[in-house]
């Protein structure tokens, strides 16, 4: 049975809807940031970065989101979470994986931790109001990716669809956030009403407005 460790809210969120997605046999294992737990000896044995989340499949080990949710997809091919390797659509989804990945969640950090990057209070702000700019021109990326819809994949709903919503939450207070834009506002609700995805959001204790 695969062990997902994860925080309510955190990037541990898409795999978790992905177990849910597949009808798998898994455990969450909590791992409470509220006192550091992601620091500890035994959590770091894990996943070495200290970050959220860790997945364990029989001796495999295995940190990065993005990893974990491939690994899920290509473990039960059967729930098409992903298009099938060596095809077009695999390579435009890998487009779109890594962007979310490498260079969409990068920037978010930017945002909620930019005094990792400044040593003023001031140099934080800026770094801040940066990223929300930088992050403005991702969405709006991402608006026009999923224009034709009613998924990121055209009609074929994949883990890249509940990896962007929980990019978009993470957005939710901007001052222009996904929720208002012309394509993403719809998607995100229609997603957000998706069993997976709605009985994710319960089993975390997550409250609307969910995005």
């Amino acid at each position: 049975m695969m062990k997902l460790y994860y925080f309510p809210g955190n990037a541990s969120f898409t795999p978790h809807v992905l177990l849910s997605e597949t009808g798998a046999e898994y455990e969450l294992v909590l791992v409470d940031r509220n006192v550091d737990a992601h620091k500890s000896a035994e959590y770091l044995e894990l996943n070495p970065s200290g970050r959220i989340p860790a997945l364990i499949d029989d001796d495999l080990v295995l940190f990065e989101t993005a990893a974990i949710c491939l690994h899920i997809a290509d473990k039960f091919p059967e729930s098409r979470l992903a298009p099938a390797v060596g095809t077009t659509e695999r390579s435009i989804f890998h487009k779109w994986l890594f962007y979310m990945a490498t260079t969409i969640q990068p920037e978010i950090l930017l945002y909620y931790y930019g005094d990792r990057h400044a040593v003023t209070d001031e140099g934080t702000a800026a770094v801040k109001a940066a990223a929300e700019g930088q992050l403005g021109d991702m969405l709006a990326i991402m608006d026009k990716g999923v224009a034709e819809g009613p998924y990121l994949m055209g009609q074929d709903y994949t883990l890249l669809d509940p990896y962007l919503l929980m990019l978009c939450r993470w957005c939710r207070n901007f001052a222009h956030p996904p929720r208002d834009y012309a394509n993403l506002g719809p998607y995100l609700e229609r997603l957000s009403m998706r069993p997976a995805i709605a009985n994710t959001f319960t089993s975390e204790g997550i409250e609307a407005p969910y995005v």
